[in-house]
């Protein structure tokens, strides 16, 4: 179930929010945890019921190794629960690359079933490894119900695509249920009606130029202009689609009166790519960090294997998000990217100009998204030399071009294509000019987790956006969440780019 879709807006939501609160004040604290539980399994069952049993299997697994891993620290029970978790994610997500590339290099026809990739699977994989490594170091609390641990677990807002949740933060949240607030459900709206409008009228927008010129650069080299557009368009959807998600999650949890960590805070506004990871996907680079790259080694063993262990941790991290070598390839850029950044500091050079800075750190990552949206390896570097082919500029111009290419105009769903040049310059201003979504909705405490050390606009345009619960806010908030639910109604909901990972 899409949190785009009519479905999950005018059915399930408001069920699953009313009997919440219903049995909270009518029947106490258990029967509202239950009936959350549920409602999360039936959002997860709804794409493929033959998935809650394996969701419930897992639960019980890592939930009872947990408790036996807190009263007894097992080392080797520590790593056969890594090892199960790990073996599951793996059968589902790389047997059919492993299997493919092993013909491939061997000339051998194996052939597999079709395996469908369970939903939230590399999600909620890493949650329970947190789980089972913090039990064994005894930083898990003993105290722990079957009932909160489930609800970590499939909690539905952060189940499908994160944030990545630690037990720490939101078991003790699942124990104290609190009543009905009304402050809380309209934030919670507010952020919910603004994650729907990045992804169901920027995001989903731009995608009726990515999907074409992408497919189009599968058969044959793109000309320059068509390249740039395709690489533009995108960098902002994936950044549109996945802060759409992160506000849609942390409003959705704020209408329970629960607080999810932050998980994005303006990447683009980065200058550099340390800083870029700490902003996007934060929850992610968490886990990174502490279950990966600190236990490698981090960097307490000189420069040459700290620069080992960021490759190590990247490349591990781009396996992560998909079974394509392609993933892997945009681990490694980010990897080296780090590398030379901790390299350039350490040295102490000349620093750039934060505004170059900016548009440096941002034309790597585009570069690095090619890869993470290519169908394959030669897709990805044919549109890499269709960047840097600047003696075909003189052929065309920018409108002309755009608006003439045949495949953009055989796409019925594509909008006129010049409206790319209103579109892309939008992106620019709202991702390097605009406060955020959690900056704007700082007074109402969206979420969890430190933003130190990341700037806030504190300019005049950042306090005139601040949200304050007012008429004017309200009416805003109405139209805009009217428009979007009028374009789920009438157009097809589009899944989000982290919908299977």
């Amino acid at each position: 179930m899409l949190f785009n879709s009519a479905a999950f807006l005018f059915m399930f939501l408001p069920v699953a929010l009313a009997g919440y609160f219903l049995a909270l004040r009518y029947m106490g604290k258990l029967p509202s945890q239950c009936w959350l539980f549920l409602a999360s399994l039936f959002f997860y069952g709804w794409w493929n019921p033959v998935y809650v049993t394996l969701i419930l299997a897992s639960m019980l697994f890592n939930f009872y190794l947990g408790r036996y891993l807190l009263m007894k620290q097992d080392r080797k029970a520590l790593i056969v629960g890594i090892a199960a978790n790990l073996a599951v994610l793996g059968y589902y997500k790389y047997t059919g690359l492993l299997v493919a590339t092993a013909n491939q290099l061997t000339g051998a026809d194996f052939i597999i079933p079709n395996i469908v990739l369970p939903l939230g699977i590399s999600f909620f994989t890493f949650q329970k490894i947190a789980f089972l490594v913090d039990c064994y170091r005894r930083l898990a609390s003993p105290n722990q119900s079957l009932i909160n641990f489930g609800l970590f677990i499939t909690f539905f807002p952060q189940l499908i695509a994160g944030p990545i949740v630690h037990h720490k933060e939101m078991m003790p949240q699942f124990a104290r249920p609190q009543p009905f607030s009304g402050s809380n459900f309209a934030a919670g709206l507010t952020l919910l009606s603004i994650g729907l409008f990045k992804k169901v009228m920027i995001a989903d927008t731009l995608d009726a130029y990515v999907n074409p010129l992408f497919k189009l650069a599968e058969t044959r080299e793109l000309h320059i202009i068509e390249a740039w557009t395709a690489a533009l368009c995108y960098t902002f959807q994936i950044y549109f689609d996945f802060s759409g998600y992160s506000d849609m999650a942390l409003g959705l949890g704020k209408m329970f009166n629960l607080r999810l960590p932050v998980n994005f805070f303006s990447p683009y506004k980065s200058e550099n790519i340390i800083d870029f990871w700490r902003r996007w996907h934060m929850t992610l680079s968490r886990f990174l960090r502490d279950y990966l790259y600190i236990p490698l080694g981090g960097n307490r063993k000189g420069s040459a294997r700290r620069y080992v262990n960021l490759l190590v941790t990247m490349l591990l991290g781009g396996f992560w998000h998909g079974a394509n070598w392609t993933f892997l390839i945009w681990g490694g850029l980010h990897g080296i990217f780090l590398g030379i950044n901790h390299w350039w500091q350490k040295a102490g050079l000349f620093s750039i100009h934060p505004y170059a800075a900016r548009v440096l750190t941002f034309l790597c990552v585009m570069v690095a998204w090619i890869f993470f949206r290519a169908a394959d390896m030669h897709t990805a570097i044919s549109m890499l030399k269709s960047l840097g082919d600047v003696a075909s500029l003189h052929e065309q111009g920018f409108s002309a071009l755009v608006s003439r290419s045949a495949v953009l105009r055989a796409t019925f769903d594509a909008p006129d294509a010049n409206f790319v040049l209103i579109l892309l310059p939008l992106c620019f201003i709202i991702c390097w000019a605009l406060p955020n979504t959690v900056e704007i909705m700082r007074k109402t405490r969206p979420c969890i987790g430190s933003t130190r050390g990341l700037a806030l606009s504190q300019n005049i345009v950042g306090r005139a956006l601040l949200w304050r619960p007012a008429l004017a806010t309200g009416i805003i908030g109405g139209i805009v969440l009217s428009i979007c639910i009028a374009k789920v109604i009438y157009e097809p909901s589009q899944v989000f780019l982290y919908f299977q990972f």
